[in-house]
């Protein structure tokens, strides 16, 4: 298994060590510690180093007034965090794009990007929206996503973001939610050479008004309410930013739950200066760098990348295509791209067909990878493909706006796991009777900039902190995820301890699967576990099925496999199902998954 060391040289063109040299320190885990223990004056230098601009300057870094489970960041302060994605030179890259079909790579500078996101929010009013408003985006991430997104929030409304690969079941439980006034989206999606219908989808969804970007370029058929992205857009390309406060909501995510429902998490005005942080410190992007990420704004990852890129006066590199062909490797060469995050899927993909061998990404700097348990042997497999560089393994959560466990370029890297608790903030490991372990469930010790303080749809308090026994006399917020600490310190995932489970990079939970399988004719229950295989990577989705009358095994996963790219997401699929006459359940009616997942590991 490869390794990766830093040179001196390496290290000294971190952030970090800049940030270490500054404060006196030489060695990181005292830095880390340092940002634990003093976190207004990490987060207030933090600030600083982001040039995050204030229309007012907070009155404090951090007021607690209303204790640590309910923190004010930027209390006092007026804001637009849309501001701070345009402080490059106004001629410098933004974002660089090539669409599936091939041709030239597109470059788009700040300027021109601020003007298209300017003219998007005066479209916005002009369509009778007003301040506080919600918007919504279903699309594949372009050009035209970023720039909506980004409009959203600097005229001062919420945008709430849809994965452009959820069923319309799945985008009317989002919408029904978030009630947004209009739904941005595009006629058709194209993947893999083939056209995937996307208004269609949405439509089915029966959202107030949709605006339709015609990719196709063809006749669509529309509701009397609909209207085309040309006829929505207008010609005034001046806008000044609304001033907001840093705890307005500005973007509505959503992330599985254990009760079917997605939760719907807030965004606040303060919440990217996580995401850019992480990426300032841990991945190290520098003014001018270039930043991939395959992703979509449905999922964390998506804004986390338009502010870790755009705030650290980065480039956002965008491949319009699937990131499963050697296409995508040659545009991440030819952007001359500087960071690539991944999740493990991708590269076990890349690892089995080779399609990226022999392509010159030697301005590659790191990788990273998040969303999944990662393979060191695959992971081994992608450093050769930039000649030896490290990836930044990254672990955090949709209600964290970032990381709570990463890697630094300033320590040896090892494939597979992470050096150390993220900067700024820390957690615990403690087993089921909550005492503190090597091997256990996560609890975050809060605040930390980016940590939710709400959810639209459920108790925030009852979700992350309550029934949790104080450490130390510390509070403890629930996240969910196991953890090990190795004997050198780093950490290796262990995947969820609830019934959530992630499968290729996207979170979701079991009740969701399970409420779609047991609709089959039949099933007269099921019980829905994810297993890490023996090697790591990422996670297998096993079906345990209670046969209303058993049918072919074959069959049965067919159909199975149909119906959840059907109802829930066509990137979900099941690797086995298993014949169970009884699930084992607690003396309080719940499925004992854990004890599934252990017997079909033991099978």
């Amino acid at each position: 298994m490869k390794t990766w060391k830093p040179s001196q040289s390496d290290i000294e063109q971190t952030h970090i060590y800049k940030n270490m040299k500054r404060l006196g320190f030489s060695e990181y885990t005292d830095f880390w510690k340092w940002s634990v223990d003093n976190k207004v004056e990490f987060w207030k230098k933090t600030i600083e180093n982001l040039q995050i601009p204030f229309i007012k300057k907070p009155k404090e870094i951090l007021n607690l007034s209303k204790g640590v489970t309910q923190p004010s960041w930027l209390y006092g302060a007026q804001m637009n965090i849309a501001d701070a994605c345009f402080q490059n030179e106004p001629t410098s890259t933004s974002i660089v794009y090539q669409t599936e079909e091939g041709g030239a790579i597109q470059k788009l500078s700040q300027k021109a990007l601020e003007k298209l996101v300017n003219r998007i929010a005066n479209s916005l009013y002009a369509a009778g929206l007003q301040k506080g408003d919600v918007i919504a985006i279903d699309m594949p991430m372009t050009v035209e996503a970023i720039a909506i997104y980004l409009a959203g929030i600097k005229a001062g409304m919420t945008v709430a973001t849809i994965a452009d690969s959820f069923t319309s079941n799945e985008i009317a439980v989002r919408i029904a939610i978030t009630k947004p006034k209009l739904v941005f989206t595009q006629d058709i999606q194209r993947r893999s050479g083939k056209e995937l219908p996307l208004y269609t989808k949405v439509k089915q969804a029966e959202p107030e008004q949709i605006i339709i970007i015609d990719v196709a370029k063809e006749p669509i058929r529309l509701r009397k309410e609909d209207t085309l992205w040309n006829n929505f857009l207008v010609e005034n390309d001046q806008f000044s930013s609304v001033t907001s406060h840093p705890d307005d909501v500005m973007t509505i995510l959503f992330s599985s739950g254990t009760t079917g429902a997605p939760k719907a998490i807030p965004w606040t005005h303060s919440t990217p200066i996580k995401s850019a942080s992480d990426a300032y410190y841990h991945h190290n992007i520098h003014k001018n760098d270039c930043v991939a990420w395959p992703t979509n704004l449905g999922w964390m990852m998506g804004p986390w990348l338009v502010f870790a890129a755009l705030i650290n006066k980065a480039s956002i590199a965008l491949y319009y295509g699937a990131p499963l062909h050697k296409d995508f490797g040659l545009f991440i060469e030819k952007s001359k791209v500087t960071m690539l995050g991944l999740v493990p899927s991708i590269v076990k993909h890349w690892k089995n067909t080779q399609c990226m061998e022999n392509l010159d990404w030697n301005n590659i700097q790191c990788f990273s990878s998040t969303g999944e348990a990662s393979n060191p042997e695959e992971y081994s497999y992608l450093m050769g493909l930039a000649h030896n560089k490290p990836i930044i393994e990254y672990c955090g959560g949709t209600e964290i706006g970032g990381g709570y466990v990463t890697s630094t370029l300033v320590q040896e890297n090892i494939p597979g796991t992470f050096s150390t608790q993220a900067l700024g903030g820390s957690f615990v490991l403690l087993d089921e009777k909550h005492q503190e372990t090597r091997k256990g469930e996560v609890f975050i010790i809060p605040p930390i900039m980016g940590l939710s303080n709400r959810l639209l749809n459920r108790d925030h308090y009852e979700v992350y902190y309550n029934n949790i026994p104080l450490y130390r006399g510390q509070t403890l917020r629930r996240h969910g995820d196991q953890m090990q600490q190795l004997p050198n310190d780093y950490y290796k995932a262990q995947g969820r301890v609830d019934d959530a489970m992630n499968l290729g990079g996207i979170k979701v939970s079991s009740l969701q699967i399970e409420a779609a399988v047991n609709t089959l004719d039949f099933v007269k229950e099921s019980a829905a576990v994810a297993i890490a295989p023996k090697d790591g990577g990422p996670d297998q989705l096993i079906i345990y099925i209670v046969p209303i009358h058993t049918i072919d095994k074959i069959d049965a996963l067919i159909q199975t496999r149909q119906l959840i790219k059907d109802q829930i997401n066509p990137l979900f699929k099941a690797s086995d199902i298993v014949w169970i006459n009884k699930l084992p359940r607690t003396a309080s009616g719940k499925v004992m998954r854990r004890k599934l997942r252990s017997a079909y590991k033991k099978e």
